[in-house]
This record gives C-alpha cells, structure tokens and sequence, in this order.
C-alpha cells in the first residue's frame, strides 16, 4: 500500500474487515504499515459497506523488530502446523523463514500446490504483523530441499537444533554477542542422520534445548524465545 502523509486512500480488504471487526466510526484513528518500517496514523474519513477510506495524517518512525536478524529454517511438518509456526515465528520477531522439504517430512510440496502454499503462508505472514504490531514483514523463502539449501552460502551462523547435540542453545548464546543466525528445526521425526551429518560438514552448530523431545511446532519458537530473552529481544525499543 503506498503511504504518505496528507495522502487520501481507500484501505485494502484485510484492513477495512479490521475496522468493521472493531466497529470503529469516521473521525476514529487507526495505525497503519507498508511493510518498510515506521507506521502511519490515519483517520477515518468515510465507511461503507464496500469501501472505507482514510486520510494519512502522521508518520512514527517506531521499530518493533528484534536486535538481531534470525531466520527460522523449519522442516515441513504434517497438516496445518506450518501455519500456526508461521504466525507464531512472527510474532516472536523472525525475520525471514525458510520451509524446507526434508526426508523424514510427511508434506510433499511441489509446483503449484507449493505456489498456493506460498501464497497462504504470505497471507499469515502479513496478517500476524498486523496484529502483533511489527511494521516490517517477515521474508518468505521459496520452499527448498535440505540438501540444496544447505549447499548454499550462508553468511548466518546455521544452528541444527538436535536432541543428541552436547552444548545447549541457552549455554550457547550466553557465552556469544547478539548476531544473525539461523535456526534449523526438524520435522516430526527430526532431520535423518546423513542430514544431520551434511549440516554439519557445511558449518552447522548442532545445539540442545534440554532433557526433553519437543515437538516440532514447539522447538522453533522456543528456540527463538532463548535467544529472545538472552540478546535482549523482549526489551522495549
């Protein structure tokens, strides 16, 4: 959406359901994102049953984002736990997430069902932002065999999150500054022992969270909250 103060617009679809979903009224007020950081205040000018519109009045260069670049690279896991991951990664502050197709992945996804896929998981993407209040959208990557994308350079540091790994993800991260990493989360069976392996002969970290198996929906965003709550992600900008 093109925003600029003084500008006249009328909102997309997603956001004129929001003001009917909160039956707001013309002359309210209501923040709104490109996507590109900051956020724009606007009032409401004029609601109908198809269409509302809005003049932008201010601009607040605020960020919401975390103090470090992560990117989630999540195996695909069985039914709709891609969506609930995709949401809740974006609320925590990932910055870009990598789905990827992996031996143990139940979910086969390829041509135009991954395109449609693709789309939704945008749609996810784009509507958690909105509702948590990040103003920059999280990147989403094409979906990607293990094998291909870990060929690929990487300027990340890739963390293999595996119950058998030694160190753990906390003891890690309080020993290391805040930086850009990668997360790498199994599917429900976990990465295969030559994937393990592969990941890392490239440079991979293999790190623990503990005596307990979690789930593959739950490993992720616990992952992120560590490092959350170790770099400083949870403090107010």
């Amino acid at each position: 959406m093109p925003l600029e103060v003084g500008a006249q617009i009328a909102l997309p679809d997603s956001t004129a359901h929001h003001v009917f979903v909160l039956r707001l009224a013309a002359g309210d007020s209501i923040e709104l994102f490109n996507g590109e950081g900051g956020a724009f205040v606007a009032t409401l000018t004029e609601i109908s049953k198809k269409q509302v519109h809005a003049e932008v009045k201010v601009f607040l260069p605020r960020e919401a984002e975390l103090p470090f670049s992560l990117t989630l690279a999540q195996a695909l896991p069985e039914g709709s736990k891609m969506d609930w991951i995709i949401e809740k990664a974006v609320e925590l502050g990932v910055n870009t997430i990598q789905a990827l197709s992996a031996q143990r992945s139940v979910v086969k996804l390829s041509g135009e069902r991954a395109e449609k896929k693709y789309a939704h998981w945008q749609g996810i993407i784009e509507a958690a932002a909105a509702q948590c209040g990040r103003n920059r959208l999280c990147h989403l990557n094409p979906i990607s065999d293990v094998t291909r994308w870990l060929a690929q350079q990487d300027m990340h540091k890739r963390i293999l999150l595996s119950p058998r790994a030694d160190q753990s993800l906390a003891q890690w991260a309080q020993h290391h500054p805040a930086q850009a990493v990668t997360l790498m989360i199994g599917p429900e069976g976990g990465f295969s022992d030559n994937e393990e392996a592969l990941a890392v002969e490239r440079g991979c970290l293999m790190l623990g969270m503990g005596p307990r198996v979690l789930r593959t929906e739950t490993a992720g965003i616990a992952a992120t909250s560590i490092l959350s709550a170790i770099w400083g992600g949870f403090h107010n900008n």
